[in-house]
C-alpha cells in the first residue's frame, strides 16, 4: 500500500473509531456539561491526560501509514509490524490513549456515567486484543511479533524503548515473519 493511501485510510481510521469512542459516545454520555466550580489539580490533571493521549494516537496512526504502509482498521492492515516510536514503550499505544482520553474526560466532566463507559472500552479492549488482536498478529508477523511481545509489555509503558536484541534493528521496521 502506498503511503498516501495508508495516510488517508489511517484518518478515516481515526476519525471512525476513536473519534466515536472519545468523542461522540462522551458526548452523548456528558453534553459536554462540566462542573460548575471544577477543582484546579483535577482539571490539569484530565487535560493532561487528554492532550497527551491525542499525541500519542495521532503519532500511533501516523506510524501506522508511514512506517507500517497501512492501517489501523482491519480491513485494511499493515504490511510491516510497526515497531517505532511509541511502540517501543508499548505494545498498545493507540489503546492505552484512548483510554487516557477517556480518563481525562471523566475527570473534566465529573462523570460516574463516563466512568462506567471507561470500564467498559478498558475490559473489552483487553478481551479483543488477548483474543483476537494478538494471535492475529502472532500468525502475521511470527518470530518477529513473538519477539516484540517478549520485550514490550501489553500495557505499562516501559521507562526506556526497547532497541531490539543483539543483532536486531528494532529501529526499522519488521517485515511479514
Amino acid at each position: 500500500m502506498k503511503r498516501t493511501s495508508a495516510a488517508l485510510g489511517s484518518l478515516g481510521w481515526l476519525l471512525a473509531a476513536p473519534g466515536t469512542v472519545c468523542g461522540l459516545v462522551p458526548l452523548l454520555i456528558t453534553g459536554w456539561r462540566r462542573p460548575d466550580d471544577p477543582t484546579p489539580w483535577v482539571d490539569a490533571l484530565g487535560w493532561s491526560l487528554v492532550l497527551a493521549g491525542a499525541a500519542v494516537l495521532v503519532h500511533a496512526f501516523t506510524a501506522f501509514a508511514w512506517h507500517g504502509r497501512g492501517t489501523p482498521a482491519p480491513a485494511a492492515p499493515t504490511e510491516r509490524l510497526v515497531v517505532e516510536g511509541a511502540y517501543r514503550y508499548v505494545r498498545n499505544p493507540m489503546y492505552v490513549a484512548v483510554l487516557a482520553v477517556l480518563l481525562g474526560q471523566v475527570l473534566l466532566f465529573a462523570s460516574g456515567g463516563l466512568l462506567g463507559y471507561l470500564v467498559v472500552v478498558g475490559v473489552t479492549t483487553d478481551v479483543f486484543v488477548r483474543a483476537y488482536e494478538e494471535p492475529t498478529l502472532r500468525e502475521t508477523y511470527g518470530s518477529s511479533y513473538d519477539e516484540f511481545s517478549a520485550h514490550v509489555r501489553r500495557w505499562l509503558p516501559r521507562l526506556t524503548p526497547w532497541r531490539g536484541a543483539p543483532g536486531h534493528r528494532a529501529d526499522r521496521v519488521l517485515r511479514h515473519g
